[in-house]
C-alpha cells in the first residue's frame, strides 16, 4: 500500500461497524474511510473495544502503513473523542512545540517560559515516556508537589498567571489517545508516522493552538531511523494541523547523540534551570551548548508564529534577552510554584539529588568520541530505574546517566565518560554494559552534523507529499 492511498466509502453510512471486520480491512491493506476510523478512536476512549482489539488494528496499521486521509481522520476523531481546552479567555496567541521522541530532550523546560516571557500563552500537554525516550511529565513530577494532572480550569487560570502550563491529558482530553498511547508503547507500535502524528497532534490540536512548533528528530536516537521517514513525517504532521487551523512549522533536529549532557528525571530538570539561571555553556563537544542552541531556535519560530515577532530569528533575539535578563527564569518558578511544585528544591540543586547508587563509566581507550548509538543509550537510561517497562510503573526521580563526553569530545583512557544513577546497586551493570556498546571511540574526530537540518512550512509540507 502507497502512502498516497486514497481512504474508500462504505456501502452505507448506517452499516453496522464491527471491530473484528475493522481489523482485517486493515491486515489485508485497504484503506479504512474517515467512519471506520471514527468507530475505532470512540471505542478506544470509551472502552467498548477490548485492548486485544485495538493491539490487533495497531499492528496492522503499523505493518500495512495508513494513507494521508487515514491518519488525518484518526488525527481528527482522536482530538473529538473528549472535551477541548479554548485558549480564547488568555487574551494572548496560543502558541506550542512538541517533540517527536528523543533522549534527554528537555527543551520543553525551556521554550515554555521562554516563549511565556515573550508575550505568548504556552498550553504544553505532554506525555510519558515511550519506548526508549524520556518523558517530559516524569521529568516534571521529580519535583516534589509538581502535580500534572489540572483539570481544565486549573489548566486555564495557571495560563492566566504564568502564560505557560505543563500538564498531562485529563481523563476528558483526548480519551482515545491516552489508551492507544499506552498500547503502543507495549505492543512495538511505536515507529509508525501515521500513528506518532495522530498521538501528537490530537493532544495540541486539542489545547484549541493557533500556532505549533514541531521538532523532529533525526538520527540513531529518533524513532524513525531513516531520513525519507522523518521528512515525512515532518510533511505529514505540518499539513495535517494547518488543514485543521492551526499554523505549524517542523524543524527536523540532530538526535545521534542525547541533548544535552543530562538524561533522565530530576537531572534533566537541573541541567536547565542551570541554563536558565544565565550559565552559559561554551561552545564545546563537552558542553550542553546544543541544548541551549535548539530551545532559543524553537522559541524563536513559536514567538514568531505567536506574532510577537517580524521573524524566527527575531524571536530567537527576543528569546535569548528573556534568558539572560532572568525573565524566562521567572516565568518557570512562578509556573511549578502554581502547579503545587517545591520551589525550595531548586536552591541547592545538587543536594537534592539522591540515587540510590552511582557508577562512573570510563573511557576504555583514547580517542575521539565518534559515534553513539542514541536509542540503546535511551534503553540504558531506562534501566536504571529512570524509565518503566510497563504502563503505571513508577519511575525513580533520581535515576539517569550525565554524559561527561559527548560526540566529537576528546578523551582519554581512563577519564570520566558518564556517570551513572541508578536506582539499586544490582540496576547500575546493565547500563554501564549498553554504554561501552553504544559509544565508538575512533583516532579520527567524526564529521559535524548540524544542530537543524530542513525546515517544513505549509508549502513545504504540501510539496513534499504531492510527490510521493
Amino acid at each position: 500500500m502507497t502512502r498516497t492511498q486514497r481512504t474508500q466509502t462504505t456501502d452505507s453510512a448506517t452499516t453496522p461497524l464491527h471491530m473484528i471486520d475493522i481489523i482485517r480491512k486493515k491486515r489485508d491493506g485497504e484503506a479504512l474511510d474517515t467512519r471506520e476510523i471514527g468507530f475505532v478512536a470512540a471505542g478506544a476512549a470509551n472502552g467498548s473495544i477490548p485492548a486485544d482489539q485495538l493491539a490487533a488494528w495497531l499492528m496492522a496499521a503499523w505493518i500495512r502503513g495508513l494513507s494521508l486521509d487515514e491518519t488525518r481522520a484518526l488525527t481528527l476523531a482522536m482530538r473529538d473523542s473528549g472535551e477541548k481546552f479554548s485558549p480564547a479567555q488568555l487574551g494572548k496567541q496560543a502558541v506550542d512545540k512538541h517533540s517527536s521522541g528523543g533522549v534527554g530532550d528537555k527543551t520543553s523546560f525551556l521554550v515554555a517560559p521562554l516563549a511565556a516571557a515573550c508575550g505568548v500563552a504556552v498550553p504544553m500537554i505532554s506525555g510519558r515516556a515511550l519506548g526508549h525516550t524520556g518523558g517530559t511529565l516524569d521529568k516534571l513530577e521529580a519535583i516534589p508537589g509538581y502535580r500534572t494532572a489540572l483539570t481544565l480550569a486549573e489548566f486555564e487560570a495557571v495560563l492566566k498567571r504564568c502564560g505557560a502550563s505543563i500538564v498531562s491529558q485529563t481523563p476528558e482530553l483526548v480519551p482515545a489517545d491516552r489508551v492507544l498511547y499506552a498500547l503502543r508503547d507495549r505492543t512495538a507500535t511505536v515507529e509508525n508516522p501515521g500513528l506518532i502524528c495522530a498521538s501528537i497532534l490530537s493532544k495540541k490540536l486539542a489545547a484549541g493552538l493557533n500556532a505549533l512548533v514541531l521538532d523532529v528528530k533525526t538520527g540513531s536516537g529518533a524513532f524513525l531511523r531513516k531520513m525519507e521517514d522523518c521528512e515525512f513525517l515532518a510533511a505529514l504532521m505540518v499539513a495535517t494541523a494547518e488543514a485543521a487551523g492551526t499554523r505549524t512549522v517542523a524543524l527536523l533536529t540532530d538526535m545521534s547523540q542525547p541533548l544535552g549532557r543530562a538524561a533522565g528525571n530530576w537531572i534533566e530538570v537541573a541541567e536547565c534551570v542551570e541554563l536558565l539561571r544565565g550559565q552559559t555553556p561554551p561552545r564545546s563537544p563537552e558542553s550542553n551548548f546544543d541544548l541551549r542552541e535548539l530551545s532559543l531556535i524553537l522559541a524563536g519560530w513559536m514567538i514568531h508564529l505567536g506574532g510577537k515577532a517580524k521573524s524566527p530569528q527575531e524571536g530567537y533575539s527576543l528569546a535569548e534577552a528573556a534568558l539572560a535578563d532572568g525573565a524566562a527564569l521567572a516565568v518557570f518558578m512562578k509556573m511549578v510554584d502554581a502547579q503545587g511544585g517545591d520551589v525550595s528544591v531548586f536552591d541547592d540543586l545538587a543536594a537534592f539529588h539522591k540515587p540510590g547508587a552511582t557508577q562512573v563509566v570510563e573511557a576504555w581507550e583514547s580517542g575521539f568520541v565518534a559515534e553513539m548509538d542514541t536509542t540503546a543509550l535511551g534503553w540504558a537510561v531506562q534501566r536504571t530505574g529512570a524509565g518503566r517497562e510497563k504502563a503505571g510503573e513508577p519511575v525513580d526521580p533520581h535515576a539517569g546517566i550525565l554524559f561527561h563526553a559527548r560526540r566529537g569530545a576528546e578523551v582519554k583512557r581512563g577519564e570520566p565518560l558518564a556517570t551513572i544513577y541508578a536506582t539499586r546497586a544490582e540496576l547500575l551493570a546493565e547500563p554501564a554494559a549498553i554504554l561501552r556498546r553504544a559509544i565508538r571511540v575512533s583516532k579520527t574526530p567524526p564529521h559535524a552534523v548540524p544542530l537543524v537540518g530542513k525546515v517544513f512550512t505549509r508549502a513545504d509540507a504540501e510539496e513534499y507529499l504531492s510527490s510521493k
